[in-house]
């Protein structure tokens, strides 16, 4: 499915309550784990011990809440383009939850709802919610209001 186009940061404010989505599924492979662990020098056993994880509490290794979380980023641009802009930039997130671990070998995607958009400071903020689901279950790995500004082209 192909992002839903925005042909400026205005038309926002007229698509609150839409949903975006589903992105393309993604693989969440031990590997990418494990570079997730060495880059932020969290290499907890129920990340990166497959042998010690196996008779730990999830039956294998999961995920890091914050690589789930990470790669909403890549699901944006999948679920929402907005055209027309000088730049857009991340302000932040509001309300991260993780309901579920993402257990190596799975696969994600984002789905998204536009819960908000207003004016701000010459340009038109939006916020996202982005809800991560794993292939196969039925609640999903995390969700969280991402918050972007764009400010249109001179």
């Amino acid at each position: 499915m192909s992002a839903r186009i925005f042909e400026t940061p205005a038309a926002l404010l007229d698509a609150v309550g839409e949903s975006f989505g589903p992105t393309e599924w993604v693989a969440i492979e031990q590997d990418r784990i494990d570079l997730f662990a060495q880059a932020t020098d969290d290499h907890q056993w129920i990340h990166v011990d497959p042998e010690r994880a196996k008779d730990g509490p999830f039956g294998g290794t999961i995920a890091h809440g914050y690589l789930t979380m990470s790669l909403v980023n890549r699901f944006l641009p999948e679920l929402v383009e907005v055209r027309g802009v000088s730049m857009g930039i991340n302000i932040g997130t509001d309300n991260l939850r993780f309901l579920n671990p993402v257990r190596s070998g799975s696969r994600i995607r984002g789905k998204g709802e536009l819960v908000k958009a207003e004016e701000a400071k010459g340009g038109v903020q939006a916020v996202v919610r982005v809800t991560v689901e794993i292939e196969g279950v039925e609640k999903p790995a995390c969700a969280v209001d991402t918050i972007s500004r764009f400010y249109p082209a001179q």
